[in-house]
């Protein structure tokens, strides 16, 4: 055999390892995706969360301050946090 020759068992050998690393590189590229995707979703809804409220106390007078509770409130849930405020405000009467 001459030195240097391109057997099987040697493309098999180099193979693998290049397969095993698109493999791990396919996951992580489709995790990410998946992680960006949620994590953009939840900082848009919460722009539009705080949004809403500055534009219901600018036009409405609906009076729902910035409080710590509804500031961390509307940080995680966004437009529906802002939603049920809005019932507790109008619709039961409850001081925010």
């Amino acid at each position: 055999m001459v030195a240097g020759a391109l057997t099987l068992s040697s493309i098999a050998g180099m193979a693998l390892p290049i397969v095993l690393i698109l493999i791990v590189l396919f996951i992580v590229y489709k995790l990410g995706k998946f992680v960006l995707k949620y994590v953009l979703g939840i900082i848009v809804n919460s722009v539009l969360g705080f949004v809403a409220i500055y534009l219901l106390n600018a036009m409405f007078g609906m009076g729902i301050p910035f409080t710590w509770p509804i500031i961390i409130a509307t940080a995680l849930f966004g437009l529906p946090a802002v939603g049920t405020m809005v019932i507790l405000h109008v619709l039961a009467g409850i001081a925010l």
